[in-house]
């Protein structure tokens, strides 16, 4: 019997991983629970990702992109004079009024990175690019400062339950960029 050519396989199979990841968490991720969720051959999910830390770094690489779809739609980061506190408070409000379980799944992801070294390059890549926006804004320093500010945040609401503050959000960040306007370059 031929191979059937199937060049939405991979893609099916992150998705699926991804979804097993929400359901299950990532203790609950195997090439199986993926192919099963993906409806493939168990062998598919190992021809395309030899580890699971492969099929991780995938998974982690494509929910990062929710994070930069809400950057990229708002598109406030163009105008040299954007209040830089105000459009980081909401895009995060933006964010996490989205899909709580796909919020919740970026960040799992991200925080197994800790564990998972094979991760880290994948974690660094988001938080190295956000930087990189916003230093078009400010100094690198803080940039950076903004983005451990913005994980702070994000990270309290997820854990705690509280609901989003986007004046809070704004008042801190706020501070941050003052601090770097007193010499913090």
């Amino acid at each position: 019997m031929a191979r059937r050519y199937d060049p939405e396989r991979r893609q099916r199979i992150i998705d699926a991983a991804i979804r097993v990841v929400g359901a299950k968490g990532i203790a609950g991720l195997s090439h199986r629970s993926a192919a099963a969720e993906a409806d493939v051959p168990l062998g598919s999910t190992t021809y395309h990702f030899k580890t699971l830390d492969e099929l991780l770094v995938a998974a982690l690489r494509q929910a990062n992109e929710g994070f930069a779809k809400v950057v990229a739609s708002r598109g406030g980061l163009e105008d040299p004079r954007t209040d830089l506190a105000a459009e980081l408070a909401a895009w995060m409000g933006e964010w996490l009024a989205g899909d709580r379980t796909g919020v919740e799944l970026e960040y799992e992801l991200y925080l197994a990175a800790l564990r998972r070294p094979a991760l880290r390059p994948v974690a660094a890549e988001w938080a190295e690019g956000v930087a990189e926006l916003l230093s078009r804004h400010t100094d690198p320093v803080t940039a950076r400062a903004l983005v451990a500010v913005v994980d702070g945040i994000c990270l309290q609401v997820l854990l705690t339950g509280v609901p989003y503050d986007e004046g809070y959000a704004r008042g801190v960040l706020g501070r941050v960029l003052a601090g770097a306007g007193g010499g913090g370059g």
